[in-house]
């Protein structure tokens, strides 16, 4: 293994950090599924350099299927998602973007020293990004519980499952491929059971405010 394939390898794990903290910041939903597409072509690139770096064949068709799930699919079915609801509003967060931000620092470094004895024990090229992934997790996690819309929500979860994705093909090469195909149907699956609940939520409330579920737990 190279130095440049490490440094690549590093190099996406950095875009990886910069989109979660654009994503943290972001306030127009449009913007927000962009960046999630960009998050997505980033992941595609540190998988085929890790499986061009290792060898790993099975590592290939794992970055096509992120290339037509991630890059795709999905952000296709969420500019789908949010014409036909007719959103046409900018993201409300319960704190403000500043404040946030210096979470997400904080955040990062928790994820630093929590993975830097983690990162010792593992033999792969990129053990160095582990810290980055759990990074994205955290930040992705934080997006979905800072915002009061269903669909950043959403993304937000996809997101974190980009962290967990990362974390899996740089620091273990991968999962197996049969364990991947079922990630990918259940992540489909869970987008059309979420696009039904999310029609149902506007057309009960004319608005897509999770707030307004505490109604129906009420009635």
């Amino acid at each position: 293994m190279s130095a440049f394939t490490s440094q690549v390898i590093n190099l996406f794990a950095s875009v990886l950090l910069l989109i979660a903290f654009a994503m943290l910041a972001q306030r127009r939903i449009v913007t927000l599924i962009n960046l999630f597409a960009i998050q997505g072509m980033a992941l595609v690139g540190s998988t085929l350099t890790v499986a061009w770096a290792t060898g790993q064949h099975h590592l290939y068709w794992s970055a096509g299927i992120t290339f037509v799930l991630k890059v795709v699919a999905l952000p296709w079915i969420l500019h789908r998602l949010i014409r036909r609801l007719n959103v046409k509003w900018d993201i409300e967060t319960l704190i403000n973007i500043p404040t946030m931000m210096l979470v997400g620092i904080v955040l990062v470094v928790f994820a630093f020293n929590l993975a830097l004895p983690i990162s010792e024990f593992s033999q792969s090229i990129a053990r160095g990004t582990l810290g980055i992934a759990l990074a994205c997790v955290l930040m992705s996690f934080l997006m979905m519980i800072t915002r009061s819309k269903a669909v950043p929500q959403v993304i937000g979860f996809l997101a974190m499952e980009n962290g967990l994705f990362f974390a899996a093909t740089s620091a273990t090469y991968g999962m197996p491929m049969v364990v991947e195909l079922g990630i990918a149907l259940d992540v489909l699956v869970g987008m059309v059971i979420l696009g039904v609940f999310m029609f149902q939520i506007r057309e009960q409330f004319d608005s897509l405010d999770i707030h307004h579920l505490e109604k129906l737990k009420e009635d």
